[in-house]
């Protein structure tokens, strides 16, 4: 129908470049040249029910299809905000200049819906095969600070190189003005799409950008380790290890998103409290605790979401017992304990395991956990003391309520059965008056 009216539809940016890789997408961005917005909005309104995403943009959908319908546009920024930019519709632009405005030569190239014709004004298909990331346009590329994160994100997921004039522009550019949302969803895609999510730090860190929103990871840099136990060197290297480690295992995770933020922050007391004594040892005693304030930095300055601070905060304080009470074979009821104290003792375990093979030399004691962890499943699922119990037996409920079933419920994680736990509870009650 676009050809009927004298335009030309092409599919855009990720979408070619995943096809090219060999990757089908479901996500359809569509560009159309040649033709009015208001031809475009007629067309659409005969496939379905048109949807305005953004129309001044230039930018439309189709309700119950995952598709992107854009025309040509050119943006100039007016200011250092993301949303600091004039937009300018031209469906008449040209096909060149039109990429011109795309952030990497990967992403510029342009597909012909009915031909299946790419066009490639800026060199995309070779660095797409070099695997090399390079941005199409200084001019155009330092307009947007959040395409320094997404060189970061790309480098990432798909194993990619930056080009070293890339590297050095992005040096010059200041993310300041990004807001937190934008630079929040970046860094998860990071973690929860690439294979070493290590990559998209490792890439900002070369290029000096972490400052401004990590600064709390790149305290970690130099910060030293034991050598006997981390013979990978400092904090930052062990960190990126771990978060390595946390990729492989997401996918098991019951919030992979927490989780590999937790795999992130887990050691970020280390930059406070590591120091070396006189006989040259290296410690970070209580450094899992003494972190928890810089994990509560770093999260506010990306996030509001409380429930992950929450779920961050709590794998950070607990992430050292696992392992300490596998090495010391520790009985039921201190691994019971352990993980009544977690909001998701599966994924304490996954980070105990991601947090010991993160390391040289590397060691696991997952066999021991998920033994420890299917006994303390088994524990809570037996019957327990409840309030009902408390009051059937003639207690009133008050203030010291909450205590007697604290009490009853340490009883349950010992493995004392409900009629007996209930006894003693009654017992402790009698002590309190």
């Amino acid at each position: 129908m676009v050809k009927e009216a004298g335009g030309r539809a092409f599919y855009v940016g990720g979408f070619v470049r995943d096809r090219l890789r060999g990757q089908e997408s479901a996500d359809y961005d569509v560009e159309v040249h040649g033709i009015t917005p208001e031809t475009l909005e007629a067309i659409l309104d005969s496939l379905g029910e048109r949807l305005e995403m953004g129309r001044s943009f230039g930018i439309y959908g189709l309700r119950g299809e995952d598709i992107d319908v854009a025309m040509p546009r050119t943006e100039h920024a007016t200011g250092r905000g993301h949303r600091d930019f004039q937009v300018f519709v031209d469906p008449f632009i040209g096909y060149e200049k039109a990429a011109k405005r795309r952030d990497f030569t990967v992403n510029a190239m342009m597909e012909d819906v009915l031909t299946g014709e790419v066009l490639d004004f800026y060199g995309g298909r070779e660095d797409l095969k070099n695997g090399v990331l390079r941005h199409v346009s200084e001019e155009t590329f330092t307009e947007d600070p959040l395409r320094v994160l997404r060189l970061a994100q790309f480098a990432a997921r798909f194993g990619f190189s930056v080009a070293p004039e890339t590297a050095a522009l992005c040096r010059t550019v200041a993310l300041a003005p990004l807001t937190r949302e934008r630079v929040f969803e970046e860094t998860k895609k990071a973690l929860t799409k690439a294979e070493k999510p290590s990559v998209y730090f490792e890439v900002l860190r070369s290029v000096g950008q972490l400052h401004d929103f990590y600064p709390e990871i790149e305290a970690l840099i130099d910060v030293p380790q034991p050598p006997v136990h981390h013979a990978e060197g400092d904090v930052w290297n062990h960190t990126m290890m771990v978060l390595d480690e946390a990729a492989k295992l997401r996918s098991r995770a019951e919030n992979p998103v927490g989780f590999l933020f937790s795999a992130l922050v887990h050691d970020l007391g280390k930059a406070v409290v590591t120091t070396t004594e006189e006989d040259g040892r290296i410690r970070s005693i209580g450094h899992e605790k003494k972190g928890l304030p810089l994990v509560t930095r770093f999260l506010s300055r990306l996030t509001d979401d409380k429930s992950l601070t929450a779920y961050v905060k709590n794998m950070t304080a607990l992430h050292m017992r696992p392992n300490e009470l596998a090495s010391q074979n520790s009985k039921e009821k201190a691994t019971n304990k352990l993980f009544d104290e977690a909001v998701s003792p599966a994924d304490l375990v996954l980070l105990a395991v991601a947090d010991g093979l993160g390391k040289l030399p590397p060691s696991s004691n997952e066999a021991f956990l998920l033994e420890r962890l299917s006994f303390y499943r088994e524990t809570v699922a037996r019957p327990a003391v409840t309030g009902k119990d408390l009051i059937d037996a003639g207690l009133k409920p008050g203030e010291r309520f909450s205590e007697l079933l604290a009490y009853a419920h340490k009883l349950h994680l010992s493995g004392v059965d409900k009629e007996t736990a209930l006894k003693q509870t009654l017992t402790f009650a009698q002590k309190k008056k």
